[in-house]
């Protein structure tokens, strides 16, 4: 409930109370769904599904190999929505909706590691293996979140910079909605995680149930 009131309230902020941008227009808007659309799968879910996988390779602890799951869960969705409004906003903008510059390259590439993170635990039967390969792709699908993040200083590109040698490059009632919005997307992610991760502990237990059942239907 709290969370929907705060993303209620970062939604009119973005509309109706951030001041209009005065070269891109309305278009601009949807900045502050796409930057923390971004922020929640570049930065909160992928990190999640790297720190829990290596959590579980350490323990074998099958609880952090779900938290890992069902981050990429939510990943996955928030970077289609991610690159969704990013080529919205390209288009007005660059008269494109894609072009391959670094950092829309980048984030692809990242949504196929998400897929491919989840198409793996769909193909494989559920247990300490499964969790140990779904755990070493998730490692090392971390290595491109610098790259994306590093993409506009590493290449040319067309994409705009919001951190800058001088600072943050937007400034003033702009700011504090974006600072918003973050924090809203923020609390939703936290909110899904949480929500998926008590579907995923209940089917876990519910499965374990049905095999000890199984168990000792035959042992009778």
């Amino acid at each position: 409930m709290v969370t929907g009131a705060i993303m209620a309230l970062a939604a009119v902020a973005a509309l109706f109370l951030a001041p209009r941008e005065g070269e891109m227009g309305e278009v601009q808007r949807l900045f502050y769904f796409h930057m923390p659309c971004a922020w929640v799968a570049l930065g909160l879910a992928i990190t999640c599904v790297f720190g829990f996988s290596i959590a579980y390779l350490v323990t074998r602890n099958l609880r952090y190999d779900r938290i890992a799951a069902a981050a990429a869960e939510i990943g996955v969705m928030f970077t289609t929505i991610t690159l969704i409004t990013g080529s919205l906003w390209a288009k007005p903008v660059w008269g494109v909706y894609w072009t391959w510059e670094p950092r829309l390259t980048t984030t692809l590439i990242l949504w196929f590691i998400y897929v491919g993170y989840l198409l793996l635990r769909w193909v494989a039967a559920p247990g300490h293996k499964r969790a140990r390969l779904a755990a070493v792709y998730g490692v090392v699908g971390w290595v491109d979140v610098p790259i994306v993040f590093l993409s506009i200083w590493w290449w040319r590109t067309v994409h705009p910079r919001i951190l800058g040698s001088g600072g943050f490059a937007i400034a003033g009632s702009m700011a504090w909605v974006l600072a918003l919005c973050l924090a809203a997307f923020t609390l939703l992610f936290v909110y899904l995680l949480v929500l998926r991760v008590r579907i995923l502990n209940l089917s876990s237990l519910l499965a374990e149930r049905e095999a000890q059942a199984e168990d000792e239907g035959v042992e009778k």
